[in-house]
């Protein structure tokens, strides 16, 4: 056996190892990309009837009143986290699903045996389908929840900045949230 036969043989050995693994992250993926969506649903319908638990940003506001605008970005972006890596992550674990089966597929078909091609195809095609669901899914979920954060964010400053305004007689404060934080927001 020459040695480019090994190294072939080698990646393609190892290439089928992680068959299972990616199977297992695509399975895990799907799941929580519909744990996801029920959450968001939830506090969709916690906003809509006015629920303060709805308002992360307020809530951590409300826990921590020296928290700035910087420490509630990264706690937005923080929230948001999980959801955008497996909003990426996703269709990438897909393409590896999909081409980890074609393979043994095109050596089955080689050898005549259809039934193993096809078996092969079935795999690879509904891995696929399953990573892309699962990152609509969270795409859906993390594009609504960011604009849901950002216009939080954007109340927290402008109350904070009012109220600066009024406690300084319309001067403004270099840190919008201090008059804030200092009442707590109700």
């Amino acid at each position: 056996m020459s040695l480019s036969q090994l190294i072939e043989t080698a990646m393609y050995g190892l290439s089928q190892l992680f068959m299972l693994p990616v199977l297992l992250l695509v399975t895990v993926l799907f799941f929580y990309a519909f744990h996801a969506l029920g959450r968001f649903l939830m506090q969709a319908r916690q906003r809509r009837r006015g629920d303060p638990r709805a308002q992360e940003l307020h809530a951590a506001l409300r826990l921590d009143p020296s928290l700035g605008v910087t420490d509630l970005e990264a706690i937005a972006v923080h929230r948001l986290e999980t959801l955008r890596i497996a909003t990426r992550v996703g269709p990438m674990l897909g393409l590896v699903a999909t081409m980890i089966p074609m393979g043994p597929a095109l050596m089955a078909l080689s050898d005549g045996q259809l039934q193993e091609v096809s078996r092969n195809l079935m795999i690879a095609f509904s891995a696929v389908i399953l990573a892309l669901i699962a990152s609509a899914i969270t795409y859906w979920v993390v594009s609504v929840r960011r604009r849901w954060l950002a216009t939080e964010l954007a109340d927290i400053e402008k109350r904070g900045c009012r109220a600066a305004a009024h406690e300084q007689g319309g001067a403004p404060s270099d840190d919008p949230l201090a008059p804030l934080a200092a009442e707590g927001v109700q």
